[in-house]
């Protein structure tokens, strides 16, 4: 369902596949739904969802892309050709055995071999579903980024479903009364950025890379950067966070307790932008009636913009990007930078994330929400949910860090 800015959308009461089978018999296209052309005139595999030997020939029972659950059948391994969701399916069917011997281990499991068929046909189909859910989202979600990196979707933990209200969004979201004003009044007239008087020096401050784009200033002093009415090119060394996250990410269900993660699919550098903190832009006092409501639900995405002044917040539990998913660490591989580009309101920074070490690939991504020796910005953390937070009670930290504070605000 569409939403109107500041409205509250509602899941549709349709399900998956009475919408697929809607647009078949009606002969509609749906990228949403997975329905193409294709899907209106051939038959594709959709998903396995149940297995069985007859007079030692292997058939499985095929879910139909586009068709209703009424309509699987079982098919032989031969007229198969879905080698991808045969693994999958084995994979699944592994991790349903542990987990009944694991169950027997304790006693919680006595039911017959019938009785765990059922189990295990109802598991695969869940697990099936959601992997399908896990893959919309991803799709939406590369559909509204306009970074170059990808964003991955992966959750091989629970069943837990994409958030049903968070909005990706690329920049700050101002909030009623509240006027960004991203127009610059002036630009360098630079040929070489790194060698002559730049906009960093124009506002007092020190140029913030090298020639590689490489972060050379200290945490808590401001990175300015050229902005759109400066003559230098896209390829000026003093384009970095403007151009966006450049990795491939990874949205993942943590195993520990504390929701979803983000992990890096490459190898990211020392002192290297890594993503940008967006979302809503609120004023102190809302920030405040809203820190009392997440305070009662126990999660909060409340982020104070206070490089000068504690006028703004930004809150990214509604609108944000991919950085709504990173998590607290007592020991992280993120620091916390404010930058100004075409607004030089110091009321308003940017907020970007810079690696503090090298990242190893499949290494999660983290940032202290204590933010110790990052200047003037102060933000805790709270919950499983992932949020820095404004005013919270304790909360205990899971991150599992040599230099572990115990608690996470």
């Amino acid at each position: 369902m569409a939403e109107a800015r500041g409205m509250w959308c509602v899941p549709c009461l349709a399900s998956l596949e009475i919408l697929q089978e809607l647009c078949r018999t009606e002969e509609l296209t749906c990228a949403a739904l997975g329905i193409g052309r294709g899907e209106l005139t051939e038959y594709e595999v959709e998903y396995l969802c149940g297995f069985k030997k007859e007079k030692g020939t292997a058939y499985y029972l095929v879910k139909w892309k586009g068709w209703p659950e009424s309509t699987n059948t079982w098919e032989p391994r031969r007229h198969l050709h879905c080698l991808g969701l045969i693994k999958q399916f084995q994979e699944d069917q592994r991790a349903f055995h542990v987990q009944v011997k694991a169950a027997r281990k304790v006693k919680l499991n006595h039911c017959r071999a019938r009785d765990q068929g059922m189990a295990f046909t109802e598991y695969v189909v869940r697990k099936s579903m959601h992997r399908l859910a896990l893959k919309c989202w991803e799709e939406q979600l590369n559909r509204k980024k306009n970074h170059q990196g990808k964003i991955l979707v992966e959750n091989e933990v629970d069943f837990e479903p994409p958030p049903l209200d968070f909005h990706y969004i690329n920049q700050y979201l101002p909030s009623r009364g509240i006027n960004l004003t991203r127009e610059p009044l002036v630009g360098c007239e630079c040929s070489d950025c790194l060698v002559e008087k730049c906009c960093p020096e124009e506002a007092g401050a020190k140029f913030a890379y090298n020639a590689e784009r490489k972060l050379r200033i200290a945490p808590g002093k401001p990175i300015f950067e050229c902005n759109s009415c400066c003559r230098c090119g896209p390829l000026c060394p003093n384009r970095v966070v403007q151009k966006g996250t450049l990795y491939d990410l990874c949205i993942f269900r943590t195993s520990n307790g504390r929701g979803w993660g983000i992990k890096t699919l490459q190898k990211i550098k020392k002192n290297r932008f890594v993503m940008e903190y967006v979302g809503e832009v609120i004023t102190s006092e809302e920030a405040e009636r809203r820190g009392r409501f997440y305070d009662s639900k126990g999660i909060t995405y409340l982020f104070d913009l206070d490089y000068v002044e504690d006028e703004y917040t930004v809150d990214a539990a509604r609108y944000g990007n991919i950085s709504h998913f990173v998590n607290h660490s007592c020991d992280p591989n993120l620091q916390v930078y404010n930058v100004f580009i075409d607004s030089l309101d110091t009321r308003l920074p940017r907020i970007a994330l810079f690696s503090t070490r090298s990242i190893k690939i499949g290494e999660e991504l983290t940032f202290d929400y204590q933010m110790k020796g990052s200047g003037d910005v102060s933000i805790t953390e709270t919950s499983e949910t992932n949020g820095p937070s404004k005013k919270q009670r304790r909360m205990e930290c899971k991150c599992g860090s040599a230099s572990c504070r115990g608690y996470m605000n």
